[in-house]
């Protein structure tokens, strides 16, 4: 209860605002600044999702520290500075282990949902935790009782994703999303819902999709569907200001969005249309047009996939008709790739070749401030597996095969999830296209990867793939993909 909480009375700690950072600055608009870090992002092969929201943030002092990512990032825009010299705290001043002295102090176990650990995942997540003081969001002031049950299992999953692999340690490091829902908390009622959840629920949304990049589906949908359960108890909890409840709708949404991909990607489709159905009927009680894009793209990916190719084209339409007062080239280039599928899967080569060509052509008019975040995926890689995968449902495997090669070549090598799915892509493409050796080299490749990843789809292709090889065992390669392929163990 809360009389019983010898925390719940004090206000939260003022955040002291990073007046260096803003210096730095200088006469650019934070979302100008912000379009910088992205493009300093790219030149070190970083990814980050940075927005004006997170500059202002920044200097605002609500990040006291930025994790390993965003430190490689500012460090290359200004070469010779130190983080102190760009306005943040000493990295060992915000990690969890001076805490844990709390753990032997009077009535420093309190009820509380679940909150995430500290910075945990290092050098592969490129999210900075938000709020310090969000009692929702991964990174909790340290320091005090109301966060000590978390610092040893941080030191644990710290060990674990730098030394660990594969969708397990995924899925541990789920859990602590700060948006955790247990069976405990159910009859507790949230309290203050404002700022700091809506960033968290951000936080949330980012994390999946990352873990997702790095090790597919199969392991994490699951662990994430109790943070969208907690997201939509946010929502029937309410909010005093539209700006706050506005940001929280749309939280929901993407991260219903996210759980629904989840879903898709590991084979679960009515899970999936069910979540993106969701994420629409937010989308428009907020009166969102960016989620309702987001969510319509999504719908016509899962259609094309479900085998209703009418459906793919009509829900793709609709996303480009939500989304073209956003300002977005690449969305919009998406979705004219979503649309292309669908066509593909009702043999209209001429409505297909329309909108590649539609595609191809936004896509060249280049990044803007208007891209949403949750797009940080779309690059030449992924246009090249999308158009891929349209000349294969029209059956022309060599020139599908082409796309796919290159695709699995402009991957950046951190998304291993896409990698194998590319690669995937690659290998079926030649098994049919009549190149049996070269597939099964391909094959051989994906099956490296598997250790690593851990999606339903990607399995499915080279299941197919090796029904295709088997006539042609005698092949160069051929028997040993078969051999070890049939190896694998067979998922429930």
């Amino acid at each position: 209860m809360a009389s019983s909480d010898p925390t719940s009375s004090q206000p939260p700690r003022p955040s002291r605002p990073n007046t260096a950072f803003r210096q730095l600055r200088g006469q650019h608009s934070p979302a100008e600044f912000a379009a910088a870090v992205r493009r300093a992002a790219r030149e070190i092969g970083e990814r980050v999702s940075c927005d004006a929201r997170y500059i202002g943030r920044v200097e605002a002092g609500e990040i006291r520290c930025p994790n390993y990512a965003y430190e490689r990032v500012f460090l290359h825009m200004f070469p010779g500075r130190t983080l102190t010299d760009l306005g943040f705290a000493p990295r060992s001043s915000v990690r969890g282990r001076r805490a844990r002295a709390a753990e032997e102090a009077p009535g420093a176990r309190i009820a509380r949902p679940a909150r995430a650990t500290a910075e945990t995942r290092g050098a592969d997540e490129p999210y900075d935790r938000e709020n310090p003081q969000d009692p929702y969001a991964a990174h909790v002031p340290f320091g005090t009782a109301q966060n000590h049950e978390n610092h040893e299992e941080s030191d644990v999953l710290r060990r674990a994703f730098m030394t660990g692999g594969g969708a397990t340690v995924a899925a541990a490091s789920l859990a602590p999303l700060g948006l955790a829902h247990d069976a405990a908390a159910t009859d507790r009622p949230y309290r203050r819902v404002g700022v700091r959840e809506a960033g968290a629920l951000e936080d949330a949304v980012r994390r999946i999709r990352l873990l997702d990049d790095r090790h597919g589906a199969d392991g994490l949908y699951r662990r994430a569907a109790a943070p969208l359960r907690a997201a939509y108890e946010l929502l029937d909890a309410g909010t005093a200001r539209r700006a706050t409840s506005d940001r929280l709708h749309s939280g929901a949404g993407e991260l219903a969005i996210s759980v629904g991909w989840l879903a898709h990607d590991s084979g679960r489709f009515d899970d999936a249309r069910s979540h993106y159905a969701e994420a629409l009927a937010t989308a428009r009680m907020a009166g969102d047009p960016a989620l309702e894009a987001h969510a319509f793209c999504n719908t016509s990916f899962l259609a094309r996939d479900a085998g209703r190719p009418r459906e793919a084209v009509r829900a793709a339409q609709a996303a480009q008709r939500v989304a073209r007062a956003l300002g977005s080239n690449r969305l919009m280039s998406l979705l004219s790739l979503r649309e292309a599928g669908g066509w593909a899967g009702l043999a209209d080569r001429t409505g297909c070749e329309q909108a590649l060509v539609r595609a191809q052509a936004l896509y060249d008019r280049g990044r803007s401030d208007a891209d949403p975040e949750w797009m940080s995926f779309y690059g030449e890689a992924e246009l090249e597996i999308l158009e891929a995968q349209c000349w294969s449902t029209l059956g022309n495997w060599r020139r599908a095969a082409r796309h796919a090669g290159r695709a699995a070549h402009l991957q950046d090598p951190h998304f291993t999830r896409n990698i194998a799915l590319y690669t995937a892509e690659l290998a079926d493409d030649l098994a049919r296209g009549g190149s049996p050796d070269e597939a099964a080299a391909a094959g051989m490749r994906v099956l490296d990867l598997l250790d690593q990843v851990q999606s339903s789809r990607v399995q499915t292709m080279l299941a197919g793939t090796a029904r295709v090889l088997l006539p042609h065992r005698r092949a160069s390669g051929v028997t040993a993909f078969l051999d070890r392929h049939a190896s694998l163990p067979r998922t429930a």
